[in-house]
């Protein structure tokens, strides 16, 4: 049986959106690491569609300092509050987890943790540490959050050594106030030029079908190249739960090989764009 991302009937949803129920061998053993070591997936807490596929495949994109995020974007299913965890064991057990995975390319995520001093950057940093210890062989890519312009913990969060360090913009420049009420399209360029400045590839994700315009879209692939970005993505907005920002249309695959091509065009260094895509899709193929 076939269902869509949101469990629901699959033919209430266009063709290409639909995605198998995850089995497999492969997937019991990836889910059964992750629950054995007590870690968190965004996979698992976003609602990704492609879990499966992933899990399938071996991997997984571990979200640290844990599953409660101070931010309250409407497009996003992680559970917002004040967070009450603060596990300084944690690196250890990703770093663990991934090697007993044997995992060759790493994706770390995290929740927004505002409260904090240092907005997390330490726990960022022995995680990448202690994965680049027991793993040396290992790539590691990290999407990091927004810093609201702590640029201490920037430097911090993307010292240790990972390949390519992601922050994702999500939106196009207007519609920013709506899908990401706390953030700021130009504190997150800004984050993103810095991260280039120091020496990293740099990626980020688009969603598509939030309400935004094709110009809008071109407008935004601009400002990035502008800032330095090496890997763009863009996938489709699905909505999460009935509480969330309303899906505004579906795109057609054909647009998004559109977007593909014109980015490359425009110099991405590569562009990922398809209905399914996640910034963590293909991520191996990001490290150039």
């Amino acid at each position: 049986m076939e269902v869509d991302v949101s469990g629901k009937l699959a033919n209430r949803k266009p063709e290409w959106l639909k995605v198998r129920i995850p089995i497999g061998e492969e997937y019991r053993k990836v889910k059964s690491i992750v629950d054995t070591h007590k870690l968190h997936t965004i996979c698992q807490s976003g609602n990704c569609p492609n879990m499966g596929e992933c899990w399938g495949a071996g991997t997984a994109t571990f979200m640290i300092l844990g599953n409660v995020c101070t931010r309250s974007c409407s497009f996003c299913a992680v559970a917002t509050g004040r967070p009450q965890e603060l596990d300084e064991e944690e690196p250890t057990r990703v770093a663990k987890a991934i090697q007993k995975m044997g995992v060759k390319h790493a994706v770390i995520t995290s929740v927004n943790r505002d409260e904090l001093p240092d907005k997390g950057a330490r726990i960022w940093y022995n995680t990448i540490i202690a994965i680049k210890e027991l793993c040396p062989s290992t790539t590691i890519e990290t999407l990091i959050p927004d810093v609201r312009s702590d640029w201490d913990a920037l430097e911090l969060m993307i010292s240790a050594g990972q390949e390519v360090v992601s922050h994702n913009m999500e939106t196009v420049k207007r519609l920013y106030r709506k899908v990401r009420i706390q953030a700021k399209y130009e504190r997150s360029l800004e984050e993103l030029r810095r991260i280039k400045e120091y020496g990293k590839r740099t990626k980020t994700g688009i969603m598509l079908g939030c309400g935004e315009t094709e110009d809008e879209v071109y407008e935004a692939m601009d400002d990035l190249l502008g800032v330095g970005v090496d890997v763009l993505t863009l996938g489709q907005y699905l909505q999460p739960t009935k509480m969330h920002l309303g899906v505004d249309r579906y795109v057609h695959p054909d647009e998004f090989k559109r977007y593909k091509e014109i980015g490359i065009q425009k110099g991405f260094k590569y562009v990922e764009s398809g209905p399914l895509v996640r910034s963590s899709y293909h991520a191996e193929k990001h490290v150039f």
